[in-house]
């Protein structure tokens, strides 16, 4: 009996959590990549228009280097969160592959944000996209927590309850700075900037355990 369950997640999940990150890191490392696709100036442009050419990309550079970090840092985290999966189940690959066919698709909010920055659509667009980022995570971590069957042994679940409360503040900073991008996109921009102090709150990496005692919790 105790066997069953196994073995219907064998069934229903024919991958496992080394190649399913593999294919993540392909993802990953493609939505990086399309981000710098949309900057360019435009071609034959007479020596003394270049530099006003450049300055103009400088809204798209900055969404480039905005979508780079939050890409890059989605990136280290599922890094994190797959050493701590030891099989995958039917939940964990909707959550995930929901989590990538977003990420592929952060080029359109970033090429939003640059070019319509300061329209409420555009920054409430972006914002909405990092927020379910970070909750299809958070939502990862918490189904390692209320399924144990799918956690790495050194699993700590003080750890975990530690970065699933650490994704909700993230999930908090971007869904409330939506009803401020409607009275003012540069400001809801600024609350952004919150999300940096959500880690010192919960700043020990999942996984890590203080105490033998936190796996029976």
């Amino acid at each position: 009996m105790t066997n069953r369950p196994t073995g219907l997640r064998r069934r229903h999940v024919a991958v496992g959590p080394e190649r399913l990150l593999a294919l993540g890191d392909a993802v990953f490392s493609i939505a990086m990549t399309l981000l710098a696709l949309d900057i360019t100036v435009p071609d034959g442009l007479p020596e003394t228009e270049v530099a006003g050419a450049v300055a103009d990309a400088v809204p798209t550079i900055g969404a480039y280097l905005l979508s780079f970090a939050v890409i890059g840092t989605l990136w280290l985290v599922q890094h994190g969160l797959f050493r701590l999966i030891a099989t995958l189940d039917r939940w964990l690959l909707f959550l995930y592959f929901t989590l990538l066919a977003l990420v592929a698709a952060l080029p359109f909010p970033t090429r939003l944000i640059s070019e319509y920055g300061e329209t409420t659509t555009a920054t409430a667009c972006y914002a909405a996209a990092i927020a379910l980022a970070v909750a299809l995570m958070c939502g990862m971590y918490v189904r390692l927590l209320v399924n144990p069957s799918s956690a790495a042994p050194h699993t700590s679940r003080t750890a975990l309850k530690g970065e699933i409360r650490h994704g909700v503040l993230l999930v908090l900073v971007f869904a409330s700075s939506i009803p401020v991008a409607f009275y003012s996109p540069d400001l809801a921009k600024y609350w952004w900037l919150l999300a940096i102090g959500t880690r010192l709150l919960y700043g020990r990496p999942a996984g890590t355990s203080k105490a033998p005692a936190d796996a029976g919790e």
